[in-house]
């Protein structure tokens, strides 16, 4: 008795050629080259934040009067949304909360900084702004001197 497998012949003989030749065929047809599956993906967006602006005081280095209000206005941008605008002061004892852009392509922005007691004093603001998608934007600067 032996422990060894041998081939048998003939196994494809049983198969009509004709249908050998179709599967030969049909196997060369599938190799070439074919349009591929797409599936549809999201818009990624531009990639960059939302451009913020700061259209007054109009200069970056701006003198004022203490004692009056000062408006401090703008707005951010983006192709992709607005999501949040934030607000940073510094220098004098002043706090914004963030403002909720709703998704909007363009969100004006104002502040009313108080000058009452700060002369003297250098008022440091930095506005930046984030989209719908996580990109933050540069931040728009201003230095405000009170006399």
């Amino acid at each position: 008795m032996s422990l060894q497998f041998h081939p048998r012949t003939g196994y494809f003989s049983m198969v009509p050629m004709r249908a050998i030749w179709l599967g030969a065929i049909a196997v060369l047809a599938g190799c070439g080259e074919r349009e591929r599956l797409t599936f549809p993906t999201e818009n990624p967006g531009s990639g960059s934040g939302p451009i913020t602006e700061i259209f007054q005081p109009d200069a970056a280095d701006t003198v004022v009067a203490g004692g009056a209000p000062l408006l401090i206005q703008g707005r951010s941008r983006d192709p992709d949304g607005v999501h949040m605008i934030f607000f940073e002061i510094g220098g004098v004892n002043e706090a914004f909360s963030p403002l909720d852009g709703g998704g909007a392509d363009e969100v004006s922005f104002g502040l009313q900084l108080s000058t009452a007691d700060h002369s003297g004093d250098t008022a440091f603001v930095r506005i930046y702004a984030v989209d719908v998608l996580g990109d933050t934007g540069h931040a728009a600067f201003r230095q405000i001197r009170i006399r």
